[in-house]
C-alpha cells in the first residue's frame, strides 16, 4: 500500500514539473508565431561539402503573423455574448461563481468594433523584416549584387497580408543598399497575379475539383474532431460549473491561439485548458491541416504542381546562366514569394517533407498515408513546425565544380534549417536526382485536367421522342376534360 501511494505521489510530481515546463506558444499548430518555433524544428544536419558555391536561391514563404479575420471577430463577439447569457444563467440558479476565472466575467473581445481583420500585425512586420536580413547575411554571394527586379524578383499573391510581408522582407533584405532615410532603405518591385489566375501562389483558388472535394471533405473533418471537443466540454463543464457547449469549446480554443500569438497572452483562454487538453486540440487542428492541404490526399499537393515547375525553371536557367559564362547583373539569382499556409504546405508535401522512406514511396504509388497518431503518441507532422506565421522553404542551388557525381546540388532549408527530402534521403540532393526522383513523379499531373469540374451534361433525349410524349399528354389532358364533364352532369 505504501509503495502504490510513493508511485502516485511520484506520478504527480513529473506531471506537475511537466505542466510547469508547458509552454502553449508551442502548441498553437498553424497560428504559431515564428520566433517561437524557428530554431527548435527537427532538422538534418548541414551537409553542404566543401568547394559548393550558391548560385541561386527559391523562397516560397508563408506571411508572417497576422490579426484574426473580419468573420472570426464576428464569431468572438457572438462568443462573449454567449458567455455572458452562460455566467447570467449561473447566476439565476444560485450556483456558485467560484470557480469561474474572473476574466471571463464581462469579458469583450479585444477586437470588438474592428471593422477590418486579417492584416499582418507589427510582430509579423518584424519577423519577415528579420528573416530577410538573415538571408542576406547567410548567402552574401547571392545578394552582392545591385538591386533589379529581374535579378532578384518578389512575388506575393494578392492578399494584403501577403504583400506586405514581402514588402517588410525587402525591406530587410535590402536595408542600407539605398538612400532613402536614414535606414538607407531603397525602392523595391513586389509583383501580384490576379486572385482569380494565380496558379503558382494562390492555386487552391483557382482548383475547381479541390474546392469540391474540401467542400465534401470538411464534415467528415469535423466528425473526427467531435470526441475530442465533447471530452474537453465534459471536463470543462465539470471544471468551472458552466454549461459550456462543443462549439464554446472550439472558440475559447480559437481565442487562446489568438491572445498567444497577436497579444502574447497565454493565462486568460489558454489557462482554461490542461497542458494535455492543449495536445489534443493542437492534434485536431494538425489533423484538419494533414486532410485538406496535407498528405490526406494527393490533390491538396499535385494542385501546387506549377509552383515547382516554376521553382525547377529558375533553377534551370540559372544553371544556364552559369555554363554560359553570362555576365554578372544579367540574370535572376533569387526568387522571393510570399504567399500563405494553403500554399507552403502543399508545397512541402511536393518536395517530401516530414516524411520517412516508406511513406514517400506511398505517395509515389498516390496510397494514403496513416493520419497523425493522437497524443501522447509523437508525430512528425506538426502544424507548428509545417506552416508556422512566416514558415517558409528554401531551396539552394549550389555549384560543385569538384564533386564527380554532380556539378549541381539543391538544398532545401525549412523555417531555415537543412530538412531532410526523403526522396533523396539527404537534405543535399543532386540536382538530376531531384528532378528524377521528387519532381518527375508529380508532372505527370496536368494542373488543368486535374483541377478543372467536368459537369455531366444532362441526357439529351431525341427531338421525335419529345414530340411523341407532347401528344401523348395533350390527348390525355383530352380524355380527362371529358370524363370531368360528365361527372358534372
Amino acid at each position: 500500500m505504501f509503495a502504490i501511494l510513493i508511485f502516485v505521489l511520484l506520478s504527480i510530481t513529473t506531471q506537475l514539473k511537466a505542466d510547469h515546463g508547458f509552454d502553449v506558444r508551442h502548441h498553437l499548430s498553424t497560428v504559431t508565431t515564428y520566433d517561437v518555433v524557428k530554431d527548435i524544428v527537427k532538422a538534418s544536419a548541414n551537409s553542404t561539402p566543401d568547394g559548393c558555391t550558391p548560385i541561386h536561391l527559391n523562397l516560397v514563404a508563408r506571411h508572417g503573423t497576422r490579426s484574426p479575420t473580419k468573420k472570426r471577430m464576428r464569431e468572438l463577439d457572438m462568443l462573449a455574448s454567449h458567455l455572458e447569457e452562460l455566467i447570467k444563467d449561473a447566476e439565476e440558479q444560485n450556483l456558485s461563481l467560484e470557480k469561474v476565472p474572473s476574466w471571463l466575467r464581462g469579458w469583450k473581445s479585444p477586437w470588438r468594433g474592428k471593422l477590418k481583420g486579417g492584416e499582418l500585425i507589427r510582430n509579423g512586420e518584424e519577423e519577415m523584416y528579420n528573416l530577410g536580413i538573415r538571408i542576406r547575411e547567410r548567402f552574401p554571394e547571392l545578394f552582392e549584387e545591385e538591386y533589379h527586379p529581374d535579378v532578384y524578383p518578389i512575388k506575393a499573391s494578392q492578399i494584403p497580408r501577403a504583400s506586405a510581408s514581402a514588402v517588410a522582407f525587402g525591406m530587410g533584405l535590402l536595408s542600407e543598399k539605398g538612400s532613402l532615410g536614414p535606414a538607407r532603405q531603397r525602392a523595391f518591385a513586389v509583383t501580384s497575379e490576379s486572385r482569380a489566375s494565380d496558379v503558382i501562389l494562390r492555386f487552391h483558388d483557382c482548383c475547381g475539383n479541390y474546392k469540391v472535394f474540401r467542400k465534401r471533405q470538411e464534415p467528415a473533418v469535423d466528425k473526427l474532431k467531435e470526441p475530442v471537443l465533447d471530452e474537453i466540454t465534459s471536463a470543462l463543464v465539470s471544471r468551472y460549473g458552466l454549461n459550456f457547449t462543443r462549439q464554446d469549446v472550439a472558440m475559447l480554443w480559437f481565442l487562446c491561439k489568438q491572445e498567444a500569438s497577436v497579444l502574447d497572452i497565454t493565462d486568460q483562454a489558454c489557462g482554461l485548458f490542461s497542458p494535455y487538453e492543449v495536445a489534443l486540440l493542437e492534434w485536431t487542428d494538425d489533423l484538419e491541416m494533414f486532410i485538406l492541404k496535407g498528405y490526406g490526399n494527393s490533390i491538396n499537393y499535385r494542385m501546387g504542381v506549377p509552383l515547382l515547375e516554376d521553382v525547377v525553371q529558375s533553377m534551370e536557367q540559372a544553371i544556364k546562366a552559369k555554363e554560359e559564362k553570362h555576365a554578372p547583373g544579367s540574370y535572376e539569382k533569387a526568387r522571393l514569394r510570399f504567399a500563405h499556409a494553403e500554399t507552403v504546405v502543399p508545397f512541402s508535401c511536393l518536395l517530401g517533407l516530414f516524411l520517412d522512406g516508406s511513406e514517400f514511396q506511398k505517395i509515389q504509388r498516390e496510397e494514403p498515408l496513416e493520419l497523425p497518431p493522437k497524443p501522447p503518441q509523437s508525430r512528425n507532422w506538426r502544424g507548428s513546425t509545417v506552416a508556422p506565421f512566416a514558415g517558409n522553404n528554401i531551396l539552394v542551388l549550389h555549384s560543385c565544380p569538384a564533386n564527380s557525381e554532380s556539378k549541381y546540388f539543391v538544398q532545401v532549408l525549412h523555417n531555415e534549417h537543412p530538412i531532410l527530402m526523403a526522396g533523396c534521403g539527404s537534405d543535399f540532393c543532386p540536382f538530376g536526382e531531384f528532378k528524377e526522383k521528387i519532381v518527375a513523379p508529380h508532372l505527370k499531373h496536368d494542373y488543368n485536367s486535374l483541377c478543372t469540374v467536368h459537369l455531366e451534361a444532362p441526357e439529351q433525349k431525341p427531338v421525335a421522342s419529345k414530340l411523341s410524349q407532347l401528344f401523348r399528354w395533350l390527348f390525355s389532358m383530352q380524355n380527362d376534360d371529358t370524363s370531368s364533364s360528365k361527372d358534372d352532369l
